[in-house]
């Protein structure tokens, strides 16, 4: 059984997502490190984000595994690294790039095949997996998703002035929506979850509840 988790930054999706297979025994797919460990690749190349061609040739000759707690990329967990602000910035060329994202939307496929699997990103249930058995769609409110990413990076020992956070989530969401291949939408027959308000422990309980509609039905 396939269970996609989409919605956009800040939603929380990756650590309740996790928690969520955890709490089910699924496997777990985070797909927005992927294109996060294609960004910092280049960032470290120090690559021209105008020459797409070469993005993709990254793309290519990664190694990106996913299947422990960490991020391993080229052989180096690089789990905190991509996480940065800086990364974060970037993540963008890579997640917009056609040859970037038809190349990593291969292997997230191949990774899940035969699995019962929690995938979380921003097209799961639209692009990668349209015939997923569950689909959820998690947000929140812009305020409510900036305060969240303030927290996180706060607790990484990054400051962030919650305005330009603000304005740069904006931004992003904006991107995502309006990306050529793969935009940030809530599939036709996927259950929307607002979090605002909500733990991540009243968020996870929300969700094991949903999974198990679709199980039993």
């Amino acid at each position: 059984m396939i269970v996609t988790i989409d919605g956009p930054a800040g939603a929380g999706k990756s650590s309740v997502s996790r928690r969520l297979a955890d709490e089910i025994g699924f496997e777990f797919l985070d797909t927005g490190a992927m294109y996060r460990a294609i960004a910092l690749k280049g960032l470290r190349a120090e690559v021209d984000w105008a020459n797409v061609d070469l993005l993709v040739e990254y793309a290519k000759s990664a190694t990106i595994d996913l299947s422990g707690r960490a991020v391993i990329l080229d052989g180096e967990d690089v789990s905190h690294a991509i996480r940065s602000q800086q990364v974060t910035e970037v993540t963008r060329y890579a997640a917009g790039n056609i040859g970037v994202r038809e190349e990593l939307v291969r292997l997230q496929r191949e990774i899940a095949a035969g699995k019962d699997i929690v995938t979380e990103g921003r097209d799961q249930g639209t692009l990668v997996f349209p015939q997923a058995e569950c689909k959820i769609f998690l947000t929140a409110s812009p305020e409510e998703r900036a305060r969240r990413r303030v927290g996180d990076l706060a607790a990484r020992g990054e400051s962030a002035d919650f305005q330009v956070i603000l304005q740069r989530q904006a931004k992003r969401d904006e991107e995502d929506m309006q990306r050529e291949v793969g935009p940030l939408l809530k599939a036709d027959d996927a259950v929307e979850l607002m979090t605002d308000g909500m733990t991540e422990v009243e968020v996870l309980q929300k969700l094991v509840g949903i999974v198990q509609r679709y199980q039993h039905a």
